[in-house]
């Protein structure tokens, strides 16, 4: 029992390192295959399209009611000490910060993670990639390139509709639910919401869309055995992005913070 214990700890722990070192091999010939080209901007639009356009029901849905339910929880735990005056302060600055990136981080983690590992998978099995690689066309750059920079910049605005959602939600509930005029509702929430605190999340973003888009290039690449291992390589994707996210949330957020003091 201890034995087998042992074992899967090793085995993970040997894992761990192997995606840490061998993703950092790949972002950095991402990097260098980037730099010295050539440029496949039409993979590029595409990537951003499948990310981004594809993705605005479910981000929609996920924000309108995280930002409802966190509404409605704040309000009635607050309402008890005569605190709801304070609940668009609260809530704005929740979402903004933290919230919003996070969760729609986790839900592209999801939809487009999944989708990468299983598309670079599938060319792995069909030995698609093989072929670029004997046409003289190097695999990172036609394949690679395009998926982390069109996740990385569709993420962002993903971000920036999943606050306007978010906050939109937090109004409805509010008024309907709470009895804050939509007005001051409105007010309160400009008043808090910095610059900064905006610029946080986005930056958030951009680290979570790399975390997603390498993880999923990573263990699409990896895919050796055929369709069995190409769904392996999809719930790999998910759940290393996921952990990813949470876990780089807290670092990035103690970092920005930090910066913030410094700056000021």
């Amino acid at each position: 029992m201890i034995n087998s214990l042992t074992n899967q700890f090793n085995e993970r722990l040997q894992n761990g390192f192997e995606f840490l070192g061998g993703s950092f091999l790949l972002a950095k010939n991402s990097l260098l295959a980037l730099w010295k080209g050539p440029f496949h901007g039409k993979l590029l639009v595409n990537q951003i399209f499948n990310a981004g356009s594809k993705s605005f029901s479910l981000v929609f849905i996920t924000s309108a009611a995280i930002g409802m339910v966190m509404t409605l929880q704040f309000g009635i735990g607050l309402q008890k000490f005569g605190g709801t005056l304070y609940v668009p302060r609260i809530v704005a600055l929740s979402f903004v910060r933290e919230l919003g990136p996070v969760f729609t981080g986790l839900m592209i983690a999801g939809r487009v993670g999944a989708g990468i590992a299983s598309e670079v998978g599938s060319m792995a099995v069909t030995q698609q990639i093989d072929a670029i690689r004997a046409l003289g066309t190097s695999p990172i750059a036609k394949i690679v390139v395009p998926r982390i920079l069109g996740t990385m910049i569709a993420l962002p605005f993903l971000t920036v509709f999943a606050n306007l959602v978010g906050m939109i939600g937090a109004v409805f509930v509010g008024a309907s639910e709470l009895g804050l005029e939509p007005e001051f509702f409105i007010s309160k929430i400009l008043e808090t919401v910095t610059l900064s605190d905006y610029l946080s999340g986005l930056v958030k973003s951009v680290f979570f869309a790399f975390f997603i888009s390498v993880s999923g290039c990573y263990y699409g690449m990896r895919v050796r055995k055929g369709t069995q291992d190409v769904g392996l390589a999809t719930t790999k994707t998910v759940v290393v992005a996921s952990i990813l996210i949470l876990v780089g949330d807290f670092f990035l957020t103690k970092f920005i913070f930090s910066l913030e003091k410094w700056i000021l």
